[in-house]
C-alpha cells in the first residue's frame, strides 16, 4: 500500500494502460472465434498492434507505459527504472488485466454460453479450452489445427524469443519510460506493429502472449468463471513455463544484451544510465 501512494499516478497509468491492452487484444480473440468478426490471424494481430498502440499512447504520461512485467523486470534489470517502483508497477498490470477480462465476459458470457451450447461444449472439460482460449493461452494454438505440434520446450522458446524481440525493439526505440521527447513521438507506433509481426507469427504456436500480465490474469478469472482445470491445463505447470517465465528471461537476456553489448556501441550513450527520470 505504501508503494501505490507513493506512486499513484504510475500505478493508475499502467492498471489503464493493461486494461486498454487486454480488452483490445482479448476482445479481438473473443469476437473472432464467438462471431468470425476477423478473417484470418492478420487481422487479429493487428487489432493487438493498435490496442498496444493506443495503451502507449493514453498512458504514458502518466507512467512508463510499460504494460507489461516483462518489459518493466528489463527496465529494472537494464537500470532504467528503480527496483522500488517494480512492485507497484506489477500490481497495476496484474489488476488491470484481470479488470479488462472482467470487463469482457460481462460483455460477451451470454454470447459465450450460446456458443458453448450450439458447439456442445460443456465449461471445465478439456474441450472448452475452444473458449477458454478468449482469456488465458494455450499450447499449441487450439485453433492451429492437426499440423501443429508443439513441445513445451518449443513454446517456451518462442515465447522467450518473441519477447526478447520486443523489448530490444522497445530498447532501441525509447529512453526507457516517460516518452515525451519529439523523437519519441512514433515510438508507441513502431513497438505496435512489432506486437502485430510477432503475434502473426508465433500465435499458432502459442497465442504470443509475450506479457505474463496478459496471460495469468485473464486465465485466473476464467477458472473462477467457470472454466476451472480447464484454464490451468498442464499438469508440470507448463503455462508458468510458457508464459511467466518465457517472456521473463527474454525480457532479461534482451535487457542484458542491449545495455552491455549495443548501448556502448552506440555514440554518447551511457551503459545503464537513467535518463529518463525513473530512479529513486
Amino acid at each position: 500500500m505504501r508503494v501505490s501512494i507513493k506512486y499513484p499516478h504510475e500505478f493508475v497509468g499502467e492498471l489503464i494502460g493493461t486494461f486498454l491492452l487486454v480488452l483490445f487484444g482479448c476482445g479481438s480473440v473473443a469476437v473472432t472465434i464467438l462471431f468470425s468478426a476477423h478473417v484470418g490471424l492478420l487481422q487479429v494481430a493487428a487489432v493487438w498492434g493498435l490496442g498496444v498502440t493506443v495503451a502507449i499512447y493514453a498512458t504514458r504520461h502518466l507512467s512508463c507505459a510499460h504494460l507489461n512485467p516483462a518489459v518493466s523486470f528489463a527496465m529494472v534489470l537494464g537500470r532504467r527504472m528503480s527496483p522500488g517502483r517494480l512492485p507497484v508497477y506489477l500490481l497495476a498490470q496484474f489488476a488491470g488485466a484481470f479488470l479488462a477480462a472482467g470487463l469482457l465476459y460481462l460483455l460477451m458470457g451470454d454470447s459465450i454460453i450460446q456458443y458453448e451450447h450450439i458447439n456442445g461444449i460443456v465449461r471445465g472439460t478439456p474441450d472448452s479450452i475452444k473458449t477458454a482460449m478468449m482469456f488465458g493461452e494455450f499450447y499449441p494454438n487450439p485453433a492451429s489445427g492437426p499440423a501443429a505440434v508443439v513441445s513445451t520446450f518449443t513454446a517456451f522458446l518462442a515465447e522467450a524469443a518473441g519477447t526478447f524481440i520486443l523489448v530490444f525493439l522497445i530498447f532501441s526505440l525509447t529512453e526507457g519510460c516517460n516518452l515525451g521527447r519529439p523523437d519519441d513521438a512514433l515510438a508507441p507506433l513502431f513497438i505496435g506493429l512489432t506486437v502485430t509481426v510477432l503475434i502473426a507469427i508465433l500465435a499458432p504456436l502459442t497465442q504470443a502472449g509475450l506479457n505474463p500480465a496478459r496471460d495469468l490474469a485473464p486465465r485466473l478469472f476464467a477458472s473462477f468463471a467457470g472454466w476451472g482445470k480447464a484454464a490451468f491445463p498442464e499438469p508440470d505447470l507448463g503455462f508458468l513455463i510458457v508464459y511467466v517465465f518465457g517472456p521473463l528471461i527474454g525480457a532479461g537476456a534482451a535487457s542484458i544484451f542491449f545495455t552491455w553489448v549495443v548501448e556502448p556501441l552506440m555514440k554518447g550513450k551511457t551503459v545503464g544510465a537513467d535518463r529518463c527520470g525513473c530512479q529513486e
